[in-house]
């Protein structure tokens, strides 16, 4: 994740909320929204993007239409903590198909690792292949995910 400071403006702001709640939004629809001619819109899109606001998009899925039936939080403490095996860890994990999302945390545990499985056998051979068996692991919980919504209200962090 970037940390890029930039003067956002209430314009730019509209623009990012119509993207997030729908990044499938046309550019001549935004553009009415807001107030811009489509040009105009399109540049600041641009410039949102060349300046690392908006670094992409993202396709919401139902993971059980497509046979993740399971998902879970799988809580992950390593026995050490330098940058080459943090750094390793999220690298080896981020790549496995069944991770939908990974977050490096403070607190007790180092990880959160969001996953989907096809079923309880799955889970559990992820858990013992993918996680237990590294070297650098030292405590594992899983906690199964009954549902879960994301929004699509983009936070307003502005003052």
């Amino acid at each position: 994740m970037k940390n890029k400071v930039r003067s956002i403006d209430s314009t730019d702001l509209e623009i990012l909320a119509l993207l997030f709640k729908d990044s499938s939004v046309s550019n001549k629809d935004i553009a009415a929204k807001v107030g811009l001619a489509p040009s105009s819109c399109l540049e600041r899109i641009k410039k949102l993007q060349s300046d690392g606001v908006i670094e992409g998009h993202r396709l919401i899925i139902d993971f059980g239409a497509v046979g993740g039936h399971i998902q879970a939080m799988i809580s992950v403490r390593l026995s050490n903590h330098s940058r080459e095996t943090v750094d390793h860890f999220q690298q080896a994990l981020i790549q496995l198909p069944e991770v939908i999302s990974l977050y490096h945390m403070g607190g007790e545990n180092d990880f959160l690792v969001h996953v989907t499985v096809s079923d309880s056998l799955h889970l559990r051979d992820f858990v013992f292949n993918a996680i237990t068996a590294r070297e650098e692991v030292n405590h594992v919980e899983t906690a199964l995910v009954y549902d879960y919504k994301i929004s699509s209200n983009l936070p307003n962090l502005l003052p």
